[in-house]
């Protein structure tokens, strides 16, 4: 049975800690690295991105574009300054491959994937492409393993069932902020 609208949890009150272990891990993981403003940014708009998701199944295309904005802004002026502009054609190289896979998995029959969440895995593969191959790879599979791992555990404990809809917007920034974190 799903949580009803009065029963859920506010999600407001959590994301002060979620923000916190979100920006943490990455100025610990990418400390020393000029990127990281643009890494920040793109998390600090993912934030809300997954609050929008949570609460009404939604990416708002405004937001999706303010965290694409906040990459490819971000990371400009740094492979201008490290004098390494073949990292920016990596990035959207990760960028158009992201949206590739994600429009043939929206594609396939009986997907649940909106394309809110393709244009979401573009943008995300903007800063995934940037950290390199291995990076956008991570990112594109922990999502899945994520959400799956959630939507058994919702399952076994009868939270939802399996024609419940689920957002995946969540999944898909924590896919990209471990990947992150562990290149």
């Amino acid at each position: 049975m799903a949580v009803s609208g009065a029963e859920r949890p506010s999600l407001r009150h959590a994301v002060p800690l979620v923000g916190a272990v979100v920006f943490g891990g990455l100025a610990v993981a990418r400390g020393g690295d000029l990127a990281l403003p643009a890494f920040l940014a793109v998390a600090a708009v993912g934030l809300a991105l997954a609050l929008a998701d949570l609460a009404c199944l939604r990416l708002p295309d405004p937001l999706v574009a303010a965290a694409a904005g906040a990459a490819a802004l971000g990371l400009v002026p740094v492979a201008l300054a490290d004098g390494t502009p073949e990292r920016l054609l990596a990035a959207l190289a990760g960028a158009a491959v992201s949206f590739a896979g994600y429009v043939l998995l929206a594609l396939l029959p009986g997907a649940r994937l909106g394309f809110g969440d393709v244009k979401l895995a573009a943008a995300l593969g903007l800063p995934l492409g940037w950290l390199g191959w291995p990076t956008l790879g991570l990112g594109l599979l922990l999502p899945h393993l994520l959400s799956g791992v959630v939507v058994l555990v919702l399952l076994a404990a009868r939270r939802v069932r399996r024609d419940t809809p689920l957002p995946f917007g969540p999944a898909i920034l924590a896919g990209a902020w471990l990947a992150v974190l562990l290149a």
